[in-house]
């Protein structure tokens, strides 16, 4: 996965500290729509630099698809899957309405904070990679 960056500030003679504006499915084009009143935040993060970018310039910077598929399918997916399969589960043993709707707001929040619990531990490690492949 490519993006524009901007490159804010070295750390050392190989990494880089980059902005990266946040994207959504809306597109920011807020001209058009203005319904949601959000402008597009940026998230900062270090990518390595081996083209030696400066500070202040504009770059495409690279990142692991397969890395950013999987958490988004965790972020997204896991919780509505466990809501599911809480609903569904409790379903098949009771006739219980209540029981049901609970078993599935558990399963829900058991992946949210699963999901939470994985970014922490991405943060940890470093998060997200991005490599600066060159200039804007």
């Amino acid at each position: 996965m490519t993006q524009i960056a901007t490159v804010e500030r070295i750390l050392d003679k190989n990494h880089a500290e980059i902005s990266v504006p946040r994207k959504s499915a809306c597109g920011h084009d807020c001209e058009e729509c203005a319904g949601c009143g959000v402008s597009g935040a940026a998230v900062r993060a270090k990518a390595a630099n081996l083209i030696d970018a400066k500070p202040g310039q504009k770059v495409v910077v690279e990142s692991s698809t397969s890395k950013m598929m999987h958490i988004i399918l965790l972020v997204y997916l896991t919780p509505v899957v466990l809501f599911m399969a809480g609903y569904l589960l409790t379903a098949f043993l009771t006739d219980s309405v209540a029981v049901q709707y609970t078993a599935a707001a558990i399963g829900f929040f058991a992946g949210v904070i699963g999901a939470i619990a994985y970014d922490r531990r991405l943060k940890r490690q470093g998060g997200l990679t991005f490599r600066i492949v060159r200039l804007f």
